[in-house]
């Protein structure tokens, strides 16, 4: 009887299992096929580069025209989309060009003086014509373009050593959401050992009036809301108390999701602790941060209109402060609203801005710290407007060594980073010269490249130039493979009769 129990539950589950092992390979398949495609065409177009260096013609059948253009429809479709998709992240291309904007010059450059080969071996030809002149010309500009286009690059980081300001001071940005579950005194305590100057965070008010830390406007992404309270895990956070916000877990879902690809070097006892980490409340920060001697710096988010403490909703969150052992100059105050009842009642917080206004205003307010995204902090205002008056820029998020260098150059004072343990890693600059070295540089690459071409034309005209002197059947002589054979010697002894007998006809006319 059991072992018919097990055929019947063996052969039962089979075709499901057959099925999930036919659908990964069908998947395996699709993306072979795809990724074959893709290569094929690639292929495709550099042979077909090739036929035009040459000089012959595509002969393309109409499927391959209709496959052309649906590809590049495809590709346009694609741009489109991923524009209108990271329409917000496009200010990070335009911050790296001045990164790389030396460096991708000089690739430019030799790409563009590779390409002389081609173009000197259309333009030296016999036949002439206005598209011969139209790629010259068009090449020649290229080049003086690519030649004359430093003068227009800026980039912080072309600077003199001696006037690289200190680096700058490194906050966790929800602590360290890198190493452990953002917001919670795990991931704080991993910022603090990677040697962070403050902490900074996310408050929302619970529905009994305590402050807590959630960035999120529910709380379904970060805690199990959705296994204790299910029908209530599309409300806002802000109307769960403070007893049932204490009650959900606030680390299985970083073990779970694995959002930047590091569980997997955590320990055992770093892993138990994560799965039974909690919500943290704003109280427990700051006694954190006092206990280290940190600043704490964050963001207040305002609970609904139909929320108890929608007015109440600042008060809340300097009663904590006043409670808690922090001293108030380590306390950056964030939020514009009751802004100078907030510094008649507690004079000595940090007030902090997110919002970039005039240096007159910024002082009127009291404020003395401005927190920028990276892409509104330009090197020209740090230096001239903010450093000048005793303003100090921090700027958000910055989790790559190279936008940290950029930072460094541009003369920010602090940045906020979801990555403290990799910037930990960056003594200095990724790179900096002064304008004399990017001059040495950049004249260096023009002398060299204006020598490259100038020689290639040279010698494609006298490569082209000694193939004129040569007839067609002297061509196909030096063609022929220097072996001997009874082939080659018939082919030479048939041109050379045909070439003796074309000069007796001539002479006989």
């Amino acid at each position: 009887m059991y072992t018919s129990v097990w055929k019947a539950c063996v052969f039962t589950s089979l075709p499901v299992f057959i099925f999930q092992w036919e659908c990964s390979w069908f998947f395996l398949l699709c993306c072979s096929f795809l990724l074959l495609f893709v290569w094929s065409y690639f292929w495709l177009e550099i042979l077909a580069l090739w036929h035009i260096v040459l000089g012959q013609q595509l002969n393309l059948y109409w499927i391959h025209k209709i496959v052309v253009l649906a590809i590049l429809l495809t590709t346009t479709t694609g741009v489109v989309f991923i524009d209108d998709f990271w329409q917000d992240e496009w200010d990070i291309v335009i911050i790296s060009l001045q990164f790389t904007g030396p460096f991708l010059h000089i690739g430019a450059l030799a790409v563009v003086t590779a390409l002389g080969w081609v173009i000197a071996g259309q333009v030296v030809r016999v036949e002439r014509s206005r598209l011969q002149v139209v790629t010259l010309v068009i090449y020649v500009s290229l080049l003086l373009v690519l030649y004359l286009v430093p003068l227009f690059i800026s980039s912080p980081c072309i600077m003199d050593r001696s006037k690289l300001g200190p680096r700058p001071a490194v906050i966790g940005r929800r602590g360290a959401p890198m190493l452990a579950p953002e917001h919670t005194i795990m991931s704080f305590s991993k910022a603090l050992q990677q040697k962070v100057t403050a902490l900074e965070a996310d408050v929302t008010i619970s529905l009994d009036g305590v402050p807590f830390l959630m960035r999120d406007r529910t709380l379904r992404r970060t805690t199990n809301v959705d296994k204790l309270f299910p029908a209530r895990q599309d409300h806002d956070a802000s109307f769960f108390n403070w007893t049932e916000i204490r009650s959900l877990n606030a680390g299985l879902w970083f073990l779970r999701d694995d959002p930047y690809w590091t569980v997997q070097y955590m320990s055992e006892k770093d892993r138990n602790r994560t799965a039974n980490q909690t919500v943290c409340s704003l109280a427990e920060l700051l006694r954190l941060a006092a206990r280290m001697n940190r600043s704490v710096i964050f963001s207040l988010r305002r609970p609904p209109r139909q929320h108890p403490h929608h007015q109440l909703w600042v008060s809340d969150a300097l009663k904590v402060i006043q409670r808690s052992s922090i001293l108030p100059e380590q306390v950056m105050w964030t939020p514009d609203w009751y802004r100078k009842k907030v510094r008649a009642a507690v004079p000595l917080l940090q007030q902090t801005s997110d919002e970039k206004l005039p240096v007159a205003e910024l002082k009127e307010r009291g404020i003395s710290t401005l927190t920028l995204h990276y892409s509104q902090a330009r090197a020209q205002d740090i230096s001239r407007q903010f450093s000048g008056s005793n303003v100090s820029v921090n700027v958000y998020p910055v989790n790559e060594p190279w936008l940290y260098s950029l930072m460094w150059c541009s003369g920010v004072q602090s940045v906020s980073s979801d990555a403290p343990h990799i910037l930990k890693k960056v003594p200095n600059p990724v790179w900096i010269m002064s304008a004399d070295e990017y001059g040495l540089i950049w004249i260096t690459s023009d002398l060299i490249s204006v020598a490259i071409v100038i020689g290639i034309f040279i010698f494609q005209k006298w490569k082209m130039s000694g193939m004129r002197s040569y007839n067609p059947e002297q061509i196909m002589l030096s063609a022929v493979v220097r072996r001997p054979s009874r082939d080659v010697n018939l082919m030479k002894e048939k041109l050379i009769f045909s070439g003796e007998t074309h000069e007796h006809t001539t002479v006989w006319r």
